[in-house]
């Protein structure tokens, strides 16, 4: 039995004029909605254990005496991550027990996930990679997979609780929040466990007081989740797949987030633009780390300037890509972000010719940080605005950042052997002609009218056109 889609309810309030522009008061009140506002909250509890199995952890490991070929193969806990589209089925179909009745479809999710996290750090802080790293690779696994999963719920929330004129902004509050989140579990839990440390507990006792302040702070996105409301799209969703049974749901719900995109107009192009949109960043990002270096200058700067001014350029970044977003259409917000991202490239060129210059670093990786945060915002609003039916949101989303993955993944995988044979300001030209097949994919998209569908007049308003 195959679940018919809820139909979409019907816009009431007046219909603004076609080419009305959104003004400045309004482009950034879009930003202070109850809904962006939950949207960002969630943003930091899912920001928060990506270091706690990841960089947080090896720093843990390495202080207490585990071998480098260990911590090495502690990469692989972050499995999850890139396989989590494999289970999103799960969440787009299944209820969990009371919490659903409670919550609703999606927060019941979220609270559940939750729940799994925290318990997850908690059993990592009680772990001692000194005598048990077999036990701590179990948690550090449970902990990834409990985030991964919180991810796709977010994800799923996010797409469904947001009209396609705060798409953009909730995702610019969203990635700003996950920096943030991300900053607390690495820098904020390293002062945590010196300052325990420093009022005299031993480094075991340290660390695993720092990871149980850390699993406490995702009781943020627990609230959150709660005093948020259930977005009408999911709900509606629910009632239709009444009397279904759950084996149902589940293959619907993976089914048909595969059939969606098969049946699209232009689907290979559609996907062939997901893989290859962000390459340009990939393949630059890749070498960032080995160019700073390798240039003179030292792991102080590196860590001064590629992470502290860079992370704020991100946040301004993402930030600014919701305001191009909202003033422009979907197609135009891709160019500009498709573009600038590319270009940005040059500055790493022109890095390259100038030297050792902390102002030239600085002014670089801003540049290169800045505009990637912009492509980031209108690419994810664009993959948001894919994911049509909240029968399958979760898994469909899944599935669309997987594929993304790709090019990040696999295409960028070449990068040093191009750096290498070209050096490196030849090479950075190079990551700025990696952009140009995605931009070409991106014009005959527009030409081909791909765009018109997506950019459709959101429930209660109008589309920031």
């Amino acid at each position: 039995m195959t679940a018919t889609p809820p139909q979409p309810a019907q816009n009431t309030a007046p219909a603004a004029p076609a080419n009305a522009k959104p003004t400045w008061r309004e482009t950034f009140a879009v930003y202070l909605q109850p809904r962006v506002l939950v949207v960002l909250f969630l943003g930091f509890s899912s920001g928060l254990p990506l270091a706690l199995s990841g960089s947080t952890l090896q720093i843990w490991m390495r202080e207490a005496g585990v071998d480098l070929k260990t911590i090495g193969l502690f990469a692989l806990v972050g499995t999850p991550y890139t396989l989590k589209f494999i289970w999103a089925p799960l969440i787009d179909a299944l209820h969990v027990p009371l919490l659903t009745r409670w919550l609703g479809r999606r927060r019941g999710w979220l609270v559940f996930s939750q729940f799994l996290l925290i318990a997850a750090i908690v059993l990592l802080a009680l772990s001692d990679p000194s005598t048990a790293p077999l036990l701590v690779a179990v948690a550090a696994l449970l902990v990834a997979m409990a985030s991964a999963t919180q991810d796709i719920v977010v994800d799923a929330f996010r797409v469904e609780s947001l009209p396609e004129s705060e798409q953009a902004a909730g995702m610019a509050s969203y990635v700003a929040a996950y920096r943030v989140g991300m900053l607390v579990s690495t820098a904020g839990a390293l002062f945590i466990v010196s300052g325990l440390q420093g009022s005299g507990l031993d480094v075991l006792k340290a660390w695993s007081g720092g990871y149980v302040i850390m699993a406490a702070m995702v009781l943020i996105g627990t609230v959150t989740a709660i005093v948020a409301t259930e977005p009408a799209q999911s709900s509606g969703a629910e009632a239709a797949m009444g009397g279904v049974s759950a084996a149902m749901r589940v293959f619907e719900a993976a089914r048909g987030a595969l059939v969606d995109f098969l049946t699209r107009k232009d689907a290979l192009a559609v996907l062939a633009f997901v893989v290859l949109f962000k390459v340009t960043d990939a393949f630059s990002g890749t070498m960032t780390a080995p160019f700073v270096i390798d240039l003179g200058f030292t792991k102080t700067d590196y860590a001064a300037i590629v992470k502290g001014v860079g992370f704020a350029a991100t946040l301004i970044g993402g930030f600014a890509g919701g305001f191009v977003a909202r003033a422009f259409s979907l197609p135009a917000s891709l160019w500009i972000g498709g573009v600038v991202q590319a270009v940005a490239n040059l500055t790493f060129s022109w890095l390259a010719v100038v030297g050792v210059d902390h102002y030239a670093l600085a002014l670089a990786i801003c540049a290169e940080n800045f505009t990637s945060a912009i492509g980031t915002v209108i690419f994810v609003a664009y993959l948001s605005a894919l994911c049509t039916s909240p029968l399958h949101t979760a898994t469909q989303y899944a599935l669309l950042t997987a594929l993304a993955a790709v090019g990040r993944t696999y295409l960028s995988a070449g990068a040093g052997y191009v750096a290498t044979a070209t050096g490196w300001p030849v090479f950075f030209v190079i990551c700025m002609v990696v952009a140009a097949p995605g931009l070409m994919v991106l014009a005959w998209l527009q030409h081909r009218r791909h765009f018109e569908a997506l950019e459709r007049p959101a429930v209660g308003g109008t589309a920031g056109d």
